[in-house]
């Protein structure tokens, strides 16, 4: 099948099986490989993506259903050279360990974060409960969370919706 979907503000059209999982797509069609590819049966959390600004575990959503909407991935955080302040939280808490996990975590915190721009400790951990680290205790993994909360960069929230930010 022909599809395009709009990668990062890019758009891409592929032809592909339809059977092709997103990740897959991101990874092998687009050479995006910050997307990870963990569990293969949508635990771990390791390949979020957005998917029409919803996080999605791009594992369980095949290439052709993003046909005609807009993925955001990790690589899509930074803008214009600056790193987001989740992906500074992370460094500056040391938030990752392997780093497996990171990109998911990334994605899953920005979308947080745009929808609750002061979130407690327990909602961080709620909206993280989807993702699976392996390495740390999550402490410093809210930490960084809470550190990006309080260093926005001027940056302005997405949405403003208040729906559900756990994938």
């Amino acid at each position: 099948m022909k599809i395009t979907v709009t990668v990062n503000g890019e758009a891409h059209t592929r032809d592909v099986e339809p059977r092709l999982l997103l990740v897959h797509f991101l990874r092998d069609e687009l050479d995006l490989t910050g997307t990870h590819w963990g569990c293969d049966t949508s635990n771990c959390g390791a390949c979020v993506v957005w998917l029409d600004r919803v996080p999605v575990k791009s594992c369980t959503v095949l290439a052709v259903m993003a046909a005609g909407k807009e993925v955001r991935t990790v690589e899509g955080l930074e803008r214009d050279g600056e790193l987001d302040p989740v992906q500074k939280g992370f460094s500056e808490c040391h938030g990752l360990q392997c780093g497996f996990c990171t990109p998911g975590m990334l994605m899953t915190s920005r979308r947080l974060l745009d929808r609750r721009p002061d979130p407690s400790e327990a909602e961080i951990r709620e909206a993280l409960s989807g993702q699976i680290c392996r390495c740390t205790g999550y402490e410093n993994i809210v930490r960084s969370v809470r550190w990006a909360a309080e260093h926005p960069a001027g940056r302005p929230a997405e949405t403003a919706e208040t729906e559900d930010v756990t994938p």
